[in-house]
């Protein structure tokens, strides 16, 4: 089977799932998932998990993101883009550039957000965005984003509107929808998002990705070196990758890339440390463990002094003729399902309007 990470550049027009479709196709697999969806107006990339590298996906999901947006000034609309109904607004009054950059430095920075109410959140088991197709009014409780940086790239303007190019980094869970609803508001303007393209998520960037006619094979990242872009790593002998591949604890030790390189394990009366500088996952001790030459065995967490199996991957198999080493799950522990397999596949994912 072929495994990896696959970075696409959706184009406008397309659902994320159509994505996943064409991937399948592409790859002659079901076994494909995404870290998290955009809408059909947006476009930028999409990070796909193929094969056992779905499983990989949950530690991705989170990763902060990054977007390139446009912001009209003028009215806002129904569903906070430019696909919405209008609704109705006063005579335009153009706030000026002052107004303008202290309205977005008020949503600069940890904030409270109340996401689009079309959104795929759940309310009472539906989603959001059903309850307003069935004609329901929906309120969504606000949550807690980090929007690093929202910055404003240029300005245009036309007769009762103007329009913002913008800059945003943040948080997953944060709705660029409603950034431009929110700026909308506190201009007395009202406001909507009419373009959006993700260009980052985490380490992963959009001039990585293929196109989608360029789905194949030979583009995937190897699970190993994704891991590596989100997690702090661990190296492992043959021998500990068999142990935790059947179950199995090992001593921890210290991830690689910190200030103090041995790859000795901790004394087993030593709580295990996560040193500084490392993704904000590590703060819980779950790290990527690699064996040699580039096979990611498991994610694991620190307990105590030990390293334990989180969500554990198949072997690499022995080469026969021409199988790729990224392909296949004959390996040691390959025979059993891991009991906590995280990894988010397209039919369990949500398919949410913007989704971060």
């Amino acid at each position: 089977m072929t495994n990896g990470i696959l970075l696409v550049d959706k184009p406008a027009g397309m659902t994320s799932h159509d994505v996943v479709a064409r991937a399948r196709r592409a790859l002659g697999t079901r076994k494909i998932g995404h870290a998290g969806t955009l809408d059909p107006m947006a476009t930028g990339l999409l990070v796909l998990g193929v094969g056992s590298a779905t499983r990989l996906l949950h530690y991705l999901v989170g990763l902060d993101k990054e977007y390139v947006a446009t912001i009209r000034l003028g009215w806002a609309t129904a569903t906070d883009d430019a696909e919405g109904e209008p609704l109705t607004a006063g005579a335009f009054v153009d706030p000026g550039d002052r107004e303008i950059l202290a309205a977005m430095g008020h949503l600069t920075g940890s904030i409270e957000q109340v996401p689009s109410s079309v959104s795929a959140i759940k309310v009472k088991g539906v989603r959001a965005y059903q309850r307003v197709r069935d004609g329901e009014a929906v309120e969504l409780a606000a949550r807690r984003v980090q929007v690093s940086v929202f910055d404003r790239v240029a300005r245009r303007a036309g007769v009762g509107w103007v329009d913002l190019d913008v800059r945003v980094v943040c948080s997953s869970g944060t709705y660029i929808r409603a950034l431009a609803r929110d700026v909308g508001v506190a201009l007395g303007t009202g406001g909507h998002l009419t373009s959006l393209r993700r260009t980052r998520v985490g380490e992963f960037a959009v001039g990585e990705a293929s196109g989608i006619e360029e789905m194949a094979p030979h583009v995937l990242i190897e699970a190993a070196d994704a891991a590596r872009r989100a997690l702090p790593v661990v190296a492992v002998t043959d021998t500990e990758a068999v142990d935790l591949r059947h179950g199995k604890r090992i001593a921890a030790r210290v991830p690689e890339g910190t200030r103090t390189m041995s790859t000795a394990p901790l004394p087993s009366t030593t709580p295990a440390r996560v040193p500084e500088g490392t993704p904000a996952r590590a703060a819980d001790g779950v790290l990527a463990a690699v064996s040699h030459p580039n096979d990611l065995v498991a994610i694991v967490q620190q307990r105590g002094g030990e390293l334990a199996v989180v969500t554990g991957f198949p072997g690499v198999p022995m080469p026969t003729g021409n199988t790729d080493k990224r392909s296949g799950e004959g390996a040691a522990g390959s025979s059993r399902e891991w009991q906590q397999d995280r990894g988010a596949t397209a039919d369990s994912s949500p398919a949410a309007r913007n989704s971060p």
